[in-house]
């Protein structure tokens, strides 16, 4: 195998590469198609990025702000009435 076989491989790995992607993009059209069938369609949601240490900084400040209103023991304690822990729903 001289120099000359190395082009052919690296041909054969992008044309498996884009065999791959053609095959994928089948698959997530064909879902996508027999969800649209079922009545759903897609939607694009953009949350906060909760590693980002901006996220972070703001939910301290906002907690700081809380636990400094006067009325905090109040909303804390509505928190904990209609929070429940996933423990807390199974009776033992």
């Amino acid at each position: 195998m001289g120099p000359e076989a190395a082009p052919e491989v690296g041909r054969s790995e992008a044309a498996a590469q884009d065999a791959r992607r053609i095959a994928n993009r089948r698959k997530v059209r064909e879902h996508r198609q027999r969800l649209r069938a079922q009545g759903m369609r897609p939607i694009q949601i953009w949350v906060p990025d909760v590693h980002a240490p901006a996220f972070a900084a703001e939910a301290r400040r906002q907690c700081l702000l809380a636990n400094a209103s006067p009325e905090e023991a109040e909303t804390q304690a509505f928190i904990d009435s209609v929070f429940a822990w996933p423990d807390d729903a199974i009776s033992p």
